[in-house]
């Protein structure tokens, strides 16, 4: 006995049938033009033949009988011989003993003892993976439209933020932190005691100084400050002049206590830097 006929195809990748087929279809196409040219050859004999012996003469019937047993003659032999050959090629060059272990490169190593319930599985899992891939494919279906779409979106998001982006200022973050700084300002001012009449009315009178200026160069308020410390260090050397000083701290009292005087000018310079710093 020979090895399945399907053992064959995987082998040798192709039927043996249908190549056997093929050959003798080529020899039946070889008789064939044979015949034609046989034919033709005839026809132009008869031709010449009727052109030499007159009108009377026709041999067109005789042609063609004769064409006819010539393509019978060579289709019997033919097929007889292929016949031979197709079963010759079928048994001998296209059959491997079932004694003979075949094993097909692609077949080494595999387990081939397998139960049922294994196979089962195996094609349950197959299954599964063939409906998982459907569904990938699906999804990559929906998801190719929607990417596109959201390109569009996102290159019409990127042309509207270019026509607002004028609308962005170096100024807007300093703006932004103005209201911070007034707030605290307003708390600090809140906390400070209130003054009366005459400190207010010399407050009014104070100018802040000018950095990179002595004191009495720079504002009335240091003038003051400068020629009151001169007195008093004048007061200390003489002894008998502690009218003069009691006269001289009594004019300080009326501006305001020290204390509330240099609170009011801490919160007038730091509102002066915060205004600065927002310029």
């Amino acid at each position: 006995m020979s090895a399945p006929p399907l053992l064959i195809c995987e082998a040798l990748g192709f039927s043996p049938q249908l190549l056997l087929d093929d050959i003798i279809n080529v020899a039946n196409q070889a008789v064939q033009d044979g015949v034609n040219g046989m034919e033709e050859f005839l026809q132009k004999w008869t031709d010449q033949r009727a052109e030499k012996l007159g009108g009377d003469w026709d041999g067109t019937q005789e042609v063609e009988q004769g064409l006819v047993a010539f393509q019978t003659l060579l289709e019997y032999h033919t097929d007889i011989a292929f016949d031979f050959f197709e079963a010759w090629s079928l048994r001998n060059i296209f059959a491997v003993s079932s004694d003979l272990p075949v094993v097909l490169p692609h077949q080494e190593k595999l387990d081939l003892g397998a139960t049922p319930e294994r196979e089962l599985e195996l094609v349950d899992e197959i299954e599964q993976l063939r409906r998982k891939i459907d569904a990938e494919r699906k999804l990559k279906r929906v998801l190719l439209p929607a990417i596109r779409s959201s390109a569009a979106q996102r290159r019409q998001s990127e042309r509207r933020y270019e026509q607002l982006s004028v609308l962005e200022h170096p100024s807007l973050p300093t703006l932004a932190s103005l209201p911070a700084k007034l707030e605290a300002m307003h708390d600090a001012c809140s906390s400070l005691e209130p003054l009366d009449a005459n400190a207010v009315a010399t407050l009014t009178q104070v100018e802040l100084s000018e950095p990179g200026k002595r004191p009495w160069e720079s504002t009335k308020s240091g003038y003051l400050k400068w020629a009151t410390d001169r007195l008093l260090a004048r007061a200390k050397d003489k002894d008998g002049e502690s009218n003069q000083v009691t006269d001289l701290v009594e004019r300080v009292d009326e501006v305001g206590h020290a204390e509330r005087l240099r609170k009011a000018i801490e919160v007038t310079e730091n509102v002066r830097q915060s205004l600065s710093g927002t310029g």
